[in-house]
């Protein structure tokens, strides 16, 4: 590994970091992109194994800040996030057969999907005592279930967290408000990664040295990112547009690219 690479990916990783802590979310769909294109991973299979366990790692790093502050509902998330591991493994299978341009092509068809999910408002609103019991299993256990395998398998699919899928899933199966959902979604996020990359990890297809200065950026990219947001909170849907139109971009640039080229 040469210096540039090293530094490259720092760089990449301090982005994607910085990007989620100032908006809170969906910052890891750049890191397969940067991964491709700014650091030079000529496998995008490699990239998607890599990214994979750096996500799990920041989000496990964010969740412990989610459970001291008592916004995770452990009975939902937990059910959700076993679904989504088994739908990670599927989908990360999956992932791994299909031709890496083939899979550019729906990553970024993906991306702009995400970006212009991200301009629709969310409500925060919901039933903040929600919670899986003997009363409410019935309805809750096959939606929290089938629709986890699902995101699940577009997480593992496309070595992403799914947070921007985790988020609106768990509000729709279980009603709880927003701030929850997002506490929520680590468990899965964190739970998702780490399957979708022991899978790639077991086929040889990730890149530890770059996993790791990845990590390093984006621990130091999410403090900058949260401080920024906390001086400029008035602004977030500012930023949220602004993300969203990068995402959209950068998402038919990935198209292109892998069309053309």
């Amino acid at each position: 590994m040469t210096f540039l690479t090293a530094l490259l990916s720092i760089a990449s990783g301090s982005l994607v970091g910085f990007t989620l802590g100032l908006v809170g979310g969906g910052g890891s769909i750049l890191a397969v992109p940067l991964l491709v294109y700014v650091v030079g991973v000529n496998s995008p299979h490699v990239a998607i194994g890599t990214s994979a366990i750096a996500v799990a790692v920041s989000a496990a790093t964010n969740l412990i800040g989610h459970a001291r502050a008592n916004t995770v509902k452990w009975s939902c998330a937990l059910v959700f996030a076993a679904a989504g591991v088994a739908g990670a493994f599927f989908g990360a299978q999956l992932g791994k057969i299909i031709d890496g341009s083939k899979l550019l092509t729906l990553f970024g068809l993906l991306m702009v999907i995400v970006g212009a999910s991200t301009l629709v408002p969310r409500k925060s609103t919901g039933n903040p005592a929600i919670a899986l019991t003997y009363k409410t299993m019935p309805r809750l256990l096959p939606l929290l279930t089938g629709v986890g395998f699902l995101v699940g398998a577009l997480s593992g699919f496309f070595g992403i967290g799914g947070g921007f899928l985790i988020v609106p899933g768990l509000m729709g199966a279980t009603t709880m408000p927003l701030l929850n959902a997002v506490g929520s979604s680590l468990v899965s996020v964190t739970a998702f990664g780490l399957a979708t990359a022991a899978s790639y990890a077991w086929s040889g297809l990730i890149d530890w040295h770059l996993a790791g200065l990845f990590i390093v950026g984006g621990a130091f990219g999410g403090l900058l990112g949260i401080k920024l947001g906390k001086r400029l909170s008035g602004h977030k849907r500012v930023f949220a547009l602004t993300f969203s139109s990068v995402v959209i971009a950068v998402g038919l640039y990935v198209i292109v690219r892998s069309i053309v080229f």
